[in-house]
């Protein structure tokens, strides 16, 4: 139940996320894509935020549960084991499954964090090749105005004013106006503005394109983590769950055996411990017969290891399924 609610939140996710993608092309492509990379960081830290509360829960629950463990051990466990010795029953080795030294939850390999990157619009690299493509336009048109002069220029030294303006005035002339330098150098100047423009044009276009597709990527990367992850949540609320029904076992058992220990004491105490438990009266032997499997109950249960694989130990839940099993039937016998 609680998967099939963690593919529903991905899934409404993943409907926010569509929504998003087919806005119409009015928005440009890196804002889009600027909204996309914004959205994938919130989905994300709301996803970390969720995790890290379910953490925090998880080891209060934790702490909570070793608490119970002690107590059931110092209230009845113990005394309960070394009383039974008394009657002949060799002693339980109680010694137990340490959560120190054993990884309750731990989150797969394949869970790796997704680094999210920010886009770039473009407009600087745009704007240097712009620069780059004026200056060779007007190399060019300078080269094509020299050719049709037959000019050649001295690089080493300053062409002079004629030179110069009789460059610009060819420029007039080859569209067909009457020679005119000022005409010719507006002209030289709008050709390498409409290809600088041009240029930075398609930059920033192409980039933007290229941004929209990367924050697509990021995005769908970001809905498999989050899929992981929910996954990872489920299995973290099901051991939550499993150790608060356990903390609940433990601490009937700890009432129970502390009234169990207290009748044992009565049965040694006014009968005298026998090496034969057919020497006991009847309902002697069935109070130390109950103590008895109530601890081989519990026991099983405690030294259970809670998880495997970062996952909930199926083992716990069928021991822990047994100790309530166990303890329910002992309190059926007393109604």
């Amino acid at each position: 139940m609680e998967e099939e609610k963690a593919s529903h939140d991905v899934s409404e996710e993943t409907v926010e996320v569509k929504a998003l993608t087919s806005q119409p092309h009015k928005t440009k492509k890196h804002t889009e894509a600027k909204a996309l990379v914004e959205e994938a960081k919130n989905i994300i830290a709301a996803s970390e935020s969720e995790m890290e509360n379910c953490q925090l829960i998880l080891d209060e629950n934790l702490h909570d549960y070793a608490t119970a463990k002690n107590n059931l051990h110092h209230e009845g466990l113990d005394e309960a084991n070394s009383l039974l010795s008394e009657f002949g029953y060799p002693k339980e080795d109680l010694e137990e499954t340490s959560l120190e030294n054993q990884a309750i939850f731990e989150t797969k390999e394949e869970d790796k964090p997704v680094v999210l990157k920010d886009v770039h619009s473009g407009r600087f690299t745009g704007f240097i090749l712009s620069l780059l493509a004026g200056l060779a336009t007007f190399i060019s048109l300078i080269y094509v105005a020299t050719e049709q002069l037959g000019l050649t220029l001295n690089l080493d030294t300053k062409p002079s004013n004629e030179t110069i303006n009789s460059i610009l005035t060819w420029f007039s002339t080859a569209v067909g106006l009457q020679p005119n330098m000022y005409v010719g150098a507006t002209i030289l100047g709008f050709a390498i503005f409409l290809v600088m423009w041009i240029v930075y044009a398609i930059r920033v276009a192409l980039k933007g394109s290229s941004n929209l597709q990367f924050a697509n990527k990021q995005m769908k990367e970001t809905q498999k983590y989050i899929v992981q992850k929910n996954n990872c949540k489920v299995e973290m609320d099901r051991i939550d769950m499993h150790i608060k029904d356990a903390i609940n076992t433990l601490q009937d058992y700890a009432v129970i055996l502390t009234e169990q220990n207290g009748k044992l004491k009565r049965v040694i105490y006014f009968e005298g411990p026998h090496t034969n438990l057919s020497d006991y009266h009847n309902t002697s032997m069935q109070i130390i017969k109950e103590t008895k499997n109530l601890i081989g109950y519990i026991q099983a249960f405690i030294t259970t290891p809670i998880s495997k694989e970062g996952k909930l130990s199926e083992e716990s839940t069928h021991a822990l399924h047994h100790a309530k099993e166990g303890l329910q039937k002992f309190l059926n016998t007393l109604a």
